[in-house]
């Protein structure tokens, strides 16, 4: 063991009785450590019966359940598990003191949205005022804070819509009941109440779990503290292993400050701090740690590697997202035909699912095959799906499959037998299903429906006339603005919202298209579209780049690793920034440095000067967090990727012209980056120029680049750093 382990680790598995709080930073081989505790343990003669080890994956329990039957006898007996499934399987031998059948259902997201629905139903309230999804949302998070609905009800007095989704809490758990049926929630809520409510039980899973370890532990939410404080409660060994640098689920519940005040929780606490990286070069974690020590809020602790200094981190600063996007897929490209890499050493890192469609589209021209981790395909979501159904039927009336699709979306009391009668109406009169739609009246059996289906197909109708005479962008817009597919698609959730940017994102892709095809016609735009999806469908390989977001990517490792779009507004995004307040940009910063440590060899940071968003051309300045970077990790790419020379800065530069930098220099502002913002009075410019402006103060001009728009002037401010200006032309002076 002793060859298998750094100090460190060692100490935490030899580590056996009384609180061990163990802070695991990124790729420093906590699973590993768990693993052999749970051998040791074993080892000084305590039954496996006695061991409880918690995971929050299905994937990360199946991986230590193998590894600790592989280093000892007997291991297989030992509980390793995710929190619902040890509380199912207590549940399931406990229900009767609950007072539910032992054979209980438990009802996936799917099947909970479904009774949510009903039960707004039969209280005869407006669903698109008490959105389903919006109310099932609030219902969850009230059970992570083991919040009854009779305690809900109490809190929302005097706020009326609260008090009315307090009344659907109470009936949804009321026919929960009924069923002898859980939700995902209750599984750990009903486990609480099984345990705070009867001290037999309590006193029976404590005698049995005298050692319980929670992987993890800065994603658990409250009710899960409350779990684990009560399995514990009896022997106090309570071993959690977690990282608050990468608690980046807040959103989902997760409570960072349960890992931060574990010591005050449990007196005696022995803390050990695994820093050493397995993973990563030095400079890939040099450059973590310069982001994330910007956090007040955390433990204070350093990444460290034994691996090589490694390659400067690379940036690259896009003139707009396509070359952004050009310029990832161009580089893959490049490094796999050099025969450097396989296309599954790389991953494209994003803030958000709506920016992969630029970098879908790139890949598509290039053929490059990837595939999509934690997220769907753009072409292949449900709302772009809709909306393109909704083109592709009115470039072709007699498209009726995207008829089927649409008819009754956003709802419109069209149902399916409604449907069948107008398509064998159809049939008998040799009518496409268009025209017999618009005539649904003489259809039989139809009756009362025949109103909204002709509606409907009047619709239609009329959007296609305007399509004749109108662009792309403006068809997408009546589309959305005619159905109200808006207020269909945003339920109050942040998948909602997230729904709502894909759709924005292609009338952005419409708008592109627009600019930059000879033909715009709606035809060839979907032409465009088909063909990107139909090489997507044909890309699914192990040899594959992978695209997903950061929050998909904690866990996972990748030898070059791009991070794309960092801007402030995309990442730090806008909400963390107008809204969040210190600790929801805390959090951003926490996902950045999940970000960057996914890179095992070669990290790239890009950034777009300009990038369409919602349909508008916007300036976003280069993210915050480019300048929290020491400037001396990074070097400046160009567009296909290779290293071109910084422009000096007076941090970089002695009295005397040395442009050399040493040890005891102070950390450089960042010069990456074109920040589109008030520009100076004067365009007369000349490299060497004393300047001032009021937001930044006294500076030099020390570079003017020439481009094919217009001009950069870099000023050097003497509080600030470089900053670069866009100039659209440069006067000379006499």
């Amino acid at each position: 063991m002793t060859d298998q382990l750094n100090p460190a680790q060692l100490e935490a598995v030899r580590h056996t009785n009384g609180p061990l709080l163990i802070f695991a930073g990124a790729g420093s081989g906590k699973t590993r450590v768990l693993t052999y505790r749970i051998a040791h343990l074993m080892e000084q003669g305590i039954d496996p019966y006695h061991i409880l080890a918690i995971t929050f994956t299905n994937k990360a329990a199946k991986e230590m359940r193998e590894r600790v039957t592989d280093l000892t006898p007997n291991g297989d007996q030992v509980w390793v598990s995710t929190f619902h499934a040890a509380c199912t399987r207590i549940l399931r031998r406990e229900a009767h003191v609950l007072g539910f059948a032992k054979g209980f259902s438990i009802y996936d997201a799917a099947d909970s949205l479904r009774l949510i629905k009903d039960c707004i139903k039969e209280l005869k309230l407006d669903d698109m005022y008490y959105r389903p999804a919006s109310v099932q949302n609030t219902i969850s998070a009230q059970k992570n804070e083991l919040i009854t609905p009779e305690r809900y009800e109490k809190h929302s007095a005097g706020q009326y819509r609260d008090s009315i989704i307090a009344d659907i809490y109470s009936l949804y758990q009321k026919r929960l009941s009924d069923m002898h049926a859980l939700d995902f929630d209750d599984i750990i809520m009903k486990t609480v109440e099984l345990l705070q409510q009867n001290e037999e039980v309590l006193l029976r899973y404590q005698n049995r779990f005298r050692y319980v370890m929670v992987d993890e532990y800065q994603d658990t939410n409250h009710a899960q503290y409350v779990l684990v404080s009560l399995l514990a409660g009896y022997a106090n060994n309570l071993c959690v292993v977690g990282d608050d640098d990468q608690g980046i689920y807040s959103w989902r519940g997760a409570n960072i400050r349960n890992i931060l005040q574990f010591e005050a929780d449990y007196a005696g606490t022995k803390v050990i701090k695994l820093e050493e990286n397995y993973r990563s070069t030095q400079t890939i974690l040099d450059a973590a740690n310069d982001v994330i020590t910007n956090n007040e809020n955390r433990a204070q602790k350093k990444l460290w590697t034994q691996n090589t200094k490694g390659h400067p981190v690379r940036v690259y600063m896009a003139n707009r997202e396509r070359d952004e996007s050009d310029f990832v897929a161009r580089t893959i490209k490049q490094e796999v035909q050099a025969k450097n890499a396989n296309y599954n050493d790389f991953a494209v890192l994003y803030r958000a699912n709506a920016q992969s469609r630029v970098i879908e589209d790139s890949f598509a021209r290039e053929g490059i095959p990837y595939r999509m981790y934690g997220g769907v395909r753009f072409y292949e979501r449900m709302e772009v799906k809709d909306i393109l159904a909704y083109l592709k039927a009115i470039n072709n009336p007699a498209d009726d499959i995207a008829l089927l699709r649409i008819i009754n979306l956003p709802k419109r009391g069209i149902g399916q037998a409604t449907i069948s009668k107008v398509q064998e109406y159809a049939v008998q009169n040799n009518l496409t299903l268009g025209q017999a739609l618009l005539s649904a009246s003489k259809a039989p059996g139809v009756g009362k429906k025949a109103t909204s289906v002709e509606n409907f197909a009047g619709m239609m109708l009329e959007i296609s006339h305007y399509a004749e005479s109108n662009s792309v962008v403006s068809v997408l817009k009546k589309i959305l603005k005619d159905t109200d597919y808006f207020t269909h698609l945003n339920d109050g959730t942040p998948e909602g919202e997230e729904r709502v940017s894909s759709i924005m994102e292609l009338v952005a892709t419409a708008t592109t298209f627009e600019k930059e095809s000879d033909d715009t016609s709606l035809g060839k735009f979907l032409e465009d579209v088909a063909l990107v999806a139909d090489v997507d469908n044909y890309q699914e390989s192990a040899n594959a780049v992978t695209l997903m977001t950061l929050h998909s990517a904690k866990g996972l490792e990748f030898n070059v690793v791009f991070m794309v779009g960092m801007e402030e507004n995309i990442f730090p995004s806008y909400r963390s920034i107008e809204d969040g307040g210190a600790a929801q940009m805390e959090e951003e910063r926490r996902l950045c440095y999940v970000g960057i440590t996914r890179a095992k060899k070669i990290l790239y940071l890009s950034h777009a000067m300009s990038r369409m968003q919602y349909n508008n051309v916007v300036y976003n300045a280069p993210s915050r967090f480019l300048s929290e970077v020491d400037i001396r990790r990074m070097t400046p790419v160009n567009s296909f990727g290779k290293p071109k020379e910084v422009v000096k800065s007076a941090a970089t530069r002695s009295s005397t012209g040395n442009s050399g930098l040493n040890s005891e220099s102070p950390k450089p502002k960042s010069t990456f980056g074109i920040r589109t913002l008030p520009q100076p009075k004067s365009t007369n410019y000349t490299v060497g120029d004393k300047v001032r402006m009021a937001k930044y103060g006294r500076g030099e001009v020390t570079e003017i680049r020439k481009k094919e728009d217009g001009y950069e002037v870099i000023i050097n401010f003497e509080t600030e750093g470089h900053k670069g200006f866009k100039l659209k032309s440069l006067k000379k002076e006499g």
